[in-house]
């Protein structure tokens, strides 16, 4: 069974690079432009996604409503969610771990470490 991601990001540059990243590892990508966008894929993808890349700050809302909203529901509960920003504060990471959030990636990023972190927090078939 083919693993599938949800990437939300505000930076149409930074689905395009994360998701081909992906697709090229396998994965079956979707895309959302910011966190009301990205739930309402979520809701209307078939079957379950295995990993949500988010950003933080983005309009409408933003990266933390996202994975507060996420977590509210049962299938998603404890899903993987990855945080990939340009935020390396530290009250902000710690406010992220607080709503539900799995690992932090610090934009700029590379590609390969991405899918090293990306192979670790996705569960196994």
């Amino acid at each position: 069974m083919k693993k599938t991601v949800l990437i939300v990001d505000d930076s149409e540059s930074i689905r395009e690079l994360v998701g081909v990243t992906l697709e090229d590892a396998g994965y079956t990508v979707y895309k959302g432009v910011h966190g009301e966008d990205g739930l309402a894929t979520l809701r209307d993808i078939q079957g379950h996604v295995s990993l949500i890349i988010t950003d933080l700050f983005m309009p409408f809302m933003d990266g933390l409503g996202l994975i507060k909203e996420v977590r509210k529901d049962d299938n998603y509960k404890y899903t993987p969610i990855l945080m990939l920003t340009t935020e390396s504060q530290l009250d902000k990471k710690k406010e992220a771990k607080k709503a539900g959030v799995t690992g932090w990636i610090v934009k700029p990023f590379d590609q390969e470490r991405l899918l090293k972190i990306v192979h670790k927090v996705v569960r196994p078939c």
